[in-house]
């Protein structure tokens, strides 16, 4: 791993880092399958974290047995109902949605001068870091509509450095999920995962969440 001090920039995944938006895709996610008649599991809802939205269809669709039931128009529409369900949901969502910590660590990581880039395979992100009021904190962000491989691919993580105009090992990428930390890994960036450290052992940095994520603690991680 590399030092502290290597460190110019860092990389953020959306939901469920930072902001509580991963719930409302869950719901969303949720009542697609209900509709579809797939049975909605805790695991399949953990498998869909950090994946991007027709790889999200596809996971439900061969949970249910039914891979082979739609022409892939058909999944297109299925996609689209879910999108609409998501933004229907984001109506009430606000700056008390921010996961504990994250404000003060993003502006933590701008007074410092870092740059600060995200790497979300959700097409509605720039909505929702607008109505999170914290926009104005990225130098840049990687649109997922650009990309040809989803997460665990590392393809995100390796865009998200480039659009600060960094080397992969300069960065310190941000994850939740156990496909985004392998994508994180697989661009040779430094990994720090948030949540159960069983479940994210091949992160580099781990903190059970949010609120422990600070330059300090960060720091003291890496020495």
């Amino acid at each position: 791993m590399v030092k502290f001090e290597q460190i110019k920039g860092f990389i953020f995944d959306l939901d469920g880092v930072i902001a509580n938006t991963s719930l409302y895709h869950g719901k969303a996610w949720h009542q697609l399958a209900d509709e579809l008649g797939v049975t909605w599991t805790e695991d399949l809802a953990n498998q869909l974290k950090g994946v991007a939205r027709m790889d999200s269809l596809n996971l439900i669709l061969k949970a249910g047995g039914k891979e082979n039931d739609y022409t892939e128009d058909e999944k297109e529409k299925l996609a689209a109902k879910k999108n609409d369900n998501y933004l229907g949901l984001l109506d009430s969502l606000s700056q008390d949605d921010i996961l504990p910590g994250m404000k003060e660590f993003i502006e933590e990581l701008s007074d410092h001068h870092y740059l600060i880039s995200l790497a979300s395979s959700s097409k509605n992100s720039p909505i929702v870091l607008k109505k999170l009021d914290l926009a104005k904190y990225f130098d840049g962000k990687v649109d997922p509509a650009t990309l040809t491989h989803g997460k665990p691919d590392p393809e995100i993580y390796v865009r998200g450095a480039e659009v600060l105009n960094l080397k992969p090992e300069e960065c310190i990428g941000l994850e939740d999920a156990i496909a985004g930390i392998k994508s994180i890994n697989g661009a040779h960036e430094t990994s720090l995962g948030i949540g159960d450290p069983k479940m994210l052992n091949e992160a580099d940095l781990n903190f059970n969440d949010t609120s422990e994520v600070t330059l300090e603690n960060i720091k003291k991680a890496m020495d």
